[in-house]
């Protein structure tokens, strides 16, 4: 199995629940959020309004934090050093901060240096040096250090998919799922399909009423070096996949890429600190699986 996608959790089957919502074909809406391929798939009168009132939350995400729009809250930030935020910045900010507590500094926003560095072939020991969550000042404005730039791609993803699946339950929806980088499902349960890049297909799992997000360094690599850099210089990713269960996609996202530079029982103390972690699967380079108990 050849993945394309940062994530190794692919929807395998549509609900295995039934009920007078899903006895209708479902809507579907496909394209592309944040640098990556989104679906949302949604059961229920009124699913062509929904849709397209949740494509437009998604690209008001993207304005905010988009690497790929020049315009973006994040673009602006990287360009001049500082940034009067919205409140939407502000929250995505907030969560950021608490997973890198939560992680011991694992989960480190301002590695988009040492990542532009190791992928365009710059000065990797210069990008290293401004690496520091730390530096980063967080008060009415929000103030980088000197030579610093900050990627949430670690974190937007599963935030969009928040913001798109609490605007359809909003609307009444209760058998959704939400796709845009990272998955967050409204009723269920869902089955989805468990693979890793190296090892391919290793079972499904299901989901209902909840987040998850997944993290596979192998899945893009910048040389030699898997896609999931270490902002503490600890040597790297420990595991080939990792997928966490959440209440929301955001904090999913943003933990799955952190546990991907730490050891198990580090994980299992981390989640303890962040409540709403449901479960954490991890995949070595064996394609072993190990459930952390949280």
């Amino acid at each position: 199995m050849t993945l394309t996608r940062r994530r190794f959790l692919s929807i395998s089957a549509a609900a295995l629940c039934a009920g007078p919502a899903l006895a209708m074909s479902p809507a579907r809406w496909r394209g592309v959020a944040l640098g990556a391929e989104a679906e949302i798939t949604l059961h229920g009168p009124g699913a062509g309004d929904a849709l397209a009132a949740a494509v437009v939350r998604l690209r008001a995400v993207e304005r905010c934090f988009s690497l790929y729009d020049p315009g973006s809250e994040l673009s602006r930030l990287n360009r001049v050093g500082r940034l009067r935020p919205s409140e939407e910045f502000r929250a995505l900010v907030s969560m950021a901060e608490t997973v890198h507590r939560a992680t011991d500094g694992a989960f480190d926003p301002s590695v988009q240096p040492l990542w532009q560095a190791l992928a365009l072939g710059g000065d990797v020991d210069a990008a290293r040096a401004v690496v520091g969550w730390d530096r980063v000042a967080q008060g009415r404005e929000i103030v980088l250090g000197p030579g610093q730039a900050l990627t949430f791609n670690g974190i937007a993803q599963g935030f969009a998919t928040d913001a798109v699946a609490e605007l359809l339950a909003a609307r009444g929806f209760d058998h959704a799922l939400v796709d845009a980088g990272e998955f967050r499902v409204l009723g269920g349960p869902w089955r989805l399909g468990l693979a890793d890049p190296a090892q391919g297909y290793l079972g499904t799992r299901t989901l209902t009423g909840a987040a998850v997000a997944t993290s596979s360094p192998g899945a893009l690599m910048l040389g030699d070096t898997g896609h999931i850099l270490d902002p503490r210089g600890q040597g790297g990713a420990r595991w080939s996949t990792v997928s966490v269960e959440a209440e929301r996609a955001a904090l999913a996202d943003a933990f799955s890429t952190a546990c991907c530079l730490m050891a198990a029982e580090e994980i299992r103390q981390a989640a303890k600190a962040l409540p709403g972690i449901r479960r954490v699967t991890l995949v070595n380079r064996d394609g072993d699986l190990r459930t952390v108990a949280i």
